[in-house]
Parts: structure tokens; sequence; C-alpha cells
């Protein structure tokens, strides 16, 4: 059984919190977000805090109100601190530019990579080598990070590419005649 679920959610103040029925709507001052909660799961406002519970008792539905639960956590965390993810890239000539809602990355190609930007998610280019990519939803920054990753990851021979800060490549050694 869950006991995550058993944690209840803290609402820092600055924060609001809107529930009608199952959906949640979760205000702060980095932005806005909004989640439909699954419907083996209650959730109750009680003063500063939010409380889930599963709805029958099963192991199931406990297992879904931690899951609620670590996604309305994120939500309140993301719109009073946001979420920060940061991205090295290693090899001769890689860099990267942020200009707006754009990233250029040199990664070795005949040609630059271009990536546009989702609504909600910023970058910033630190140095021509490092991206930091912010925003209010965990999952949007973890996935333009995963994408931009993907275009150039990691390889395990000379360790060139585009890895998260802080990852570890296993390096392997080359071919022996």
């Amino acid at each position: 059984m869950s006991r995550v679920a058993k944690n209840p959610i803290s609402v820092p103040s600055g924060v609001d919190v809107a529930l009608k029925g199952q959906d949640v709507t979760v205000k702060g001052t980095k932005g806005v977000l909004a989640f439909a909660v699954h419907n083996d799961v209650v959730i109750k406002q009680e003063e500063a805090e939010l409380v889930l519970s599963a709805r029958n008792g099963s192991k199931a539905a406990w297992a879904m109100a931690g899951t609620m639960r670590a996604l309305v956590q994120n939500m309140v965390t993301g719109v009073s601190a946001g979420f920060e993810r940061r991205l090295d890239l290693q090899g001769v000539g890689y860099r990267a530019q942020a200009q707006g809602r754009k990233i250029t990355l040199q990664l070795g190609f005949s040609h630059p990579v271009v990536y546009e930007l989702p609504d909600g998610i910023e970058a910033q280019t630190p140095s021509q080598t490092e991206i930091v990519i912010t925003g209010v939803d965990k999952q949007a920054v973890g996935q333009v990070c995963a994408e931009i990753r993907s275009f150039r990851p990691p390889e395990p021979y000379k360790g060139k590419g585009v890895r998260y800060q802080g990852e570890y490549v296993r390096r392997k050694e080359a071919k022996k005649k």
C-alpha cells in the first residue's frame, strides 16, 4: 500500500488552490497549472494543506492516490519555485545559442539544429556549452531536455554529445588490433 499518498501537501503562502470536483487548479507567482485527478482518488483542502486518499481503499486506488499526490505536489512546487534542468554540450565545436523562443545547436552536423521551445518553457545559455531550461511544469521541462538530448546523445567512446549536468557516461575502450 502506498504511504506517499498519506502525506499531506502543504500549500505555501502566495499559492491558491481551487478544487472543482476532480479538477485541481493551482495559481502562483510563476504561473497557473490545471490537472484532473483520477476518479479513484479523493482530494480535500484543509486550511493550508491538501489531503489525498483512495476512494474505495483498494491497493490500486492507493497506488493511484500516491501518483496523484506526487503530481499535485509538483504543480504546487512549479507555480511557487519553478523547475530547472541543465544540459552540457561536450565535443569540439559543439555549442548552443538561445534566441527568443528558439535554441540553435551546433552538434557536429553539416547544418545547425534549430529547436522551437513550447509555451511555458524558457531557455538560457550562460555559456556556449551550457543550456538552462526552466518552467513551471516538471513534465514539460523534462520532455524538452529529453528532446534536445536526443539530437546527439552522449556516445561511450569519446563522450561527445548532449548530456544532463552531472550525468555519468560510462566510457568504453576502443577496439584493439
